[in-house]
């Protein structure tokens, strides 16, 4: 059933857990996350970056996820914008149907530079007076960080400023709150040790002990999938990831959101570039993307049973969008 992440955040928050937020660019892989939902009775958001949106011709996406919701009612499904950058892509995923938003001010996109805390703040106060009368969820970006995937990212890590996230939420109280504490987008988080500022996430939800935070660019980069690609004809050498072993110890410090999308490309990938150097002969992309799709529905179950959502989903009060304005009220 869709719903409002919140509604989804907000129990993840109350029991200590993190919901996983998986992108999605094809079928296969909505069926994926959706199968790896119902096998482990997990809330999820499914998220679609603009990238991806217009890579679909809008519609089609949108259209997927709504199946899968049907397929699957008994699992809580949100229905994510990632790295909306301006208040026209938010209006263009609400009117798709979007029961949440990411407002992505952080930074200039086209000087792949940060923008001012003003600039950020502006463009999210005007997501939020806009997405609330919908019922939509809001979340927003606080701090830069490193990589660049899908087009998104300076490539550089502005780690988040406590001072700044306290002034951030009180003038624009959004639903959930990602920041910058040392992780990247892409394939090549860390050139050494996984390292994060734990000091700062510690900093901040001691000073918003109420306040849902994210953490983007969170893929653990299986060296077992890097090993598969690069077996079959891949050139992925260095890659690496975020330690799951970190990402667990961040959650009891109010992570109740974690983004993962490399994760997923490398698993699809390692199994198609397997099937088709194991049987050359094949053509029927069915063979090959259906090896695709059970792949990674493995690495996400793995996944949402490693942030301790399995098991919640009927636990969860499921709720229309319609019903979800008075959250806001």
């Amino acid at each position: 059933m869709l719903v409002p992440a919140k509604i989804i955040l907000d129990h993840a928050f109350a029991n200590s857990y993190a919901v996983g937020a998986f992108n999605v660019n094809n079928m296969e892989q909505v069926q994926a996350i959706i199968d790896a939902a119902a096998q482990t009775q997990s809330p999820v958001i499914i998220q679609v970056s603009r990238g991806a949106l217009e890579y679909s011709r809008m519609t089609y996406l949108r259209n997927l996820i709504q199946a899968a919701a049907e397929e699957h009612p008994e699992i809580p499904v949100a229905m994510h914008l990632d790295h909306g950058n301006g208040l026209e892509v938010v209006k263009t995923a609400i009117d798709l149907g979007f029961t949440s938003v990411m407002i992505d001010g952080s930074l200039d996109e086209t000087a792949k530079k940060p923008n001012t805390f003003e600039q950020n703040l502006a463009v999210t106060q005007a997501v939020l007076k806009y997405a609330r009368p919908f019922g939509v969820t809001v979340e927003a970006e606080l701090g830069t960080l490193g990589g660049i995937e899908d087009g998104v990212g300076s490539g550089h890590i502005n780690v988040t400023d406590p001072d700044e996230a306290i002034e951030f939420i009180a003038k624009a109280p959004v639903d959930s709150l990602a920041i910058a504490i040392g992780t990247s987008h892409g394939a090549y988080k860390f050139s050494g040790e996984c390292k994060l500022a734990y000091d700062v996430l510690e900093e901040i939800h001691s000073r918003l002990p109420e306040q849902p935070i994210v953490m983007h660019g969170s893929s653990s980069v299986p060296q077992e999938l890097i090993a598969e690609i690069n077996k079959y004809g891949g050139q992925m050498p260095n890659a690496r990831g975020v330690d799951i072993e970190a990402l667990q110890k961040a959650i009891p410090h109010g992570v109740a959101k974690i983004n993962v999308d490399t994760d997923g490309r490398l698993a699809v990938t390692a199994a198609i570039r397997k099937v088709l150097v194991e049987h050359p002969e094949e053509f029927d992309p069915r063979k090959y993307l259906g090896a695709a799709r059970d792949a990674l529905t493995e690495v996400i179950a793995l996944r949402m049973q490693q942030f301790g959502a399995a098991g919640n989903a009927p636990k969860i009060n499921q709720i229309g969008l319609t019903e979800a304005k008075e959250l806001y009220s």
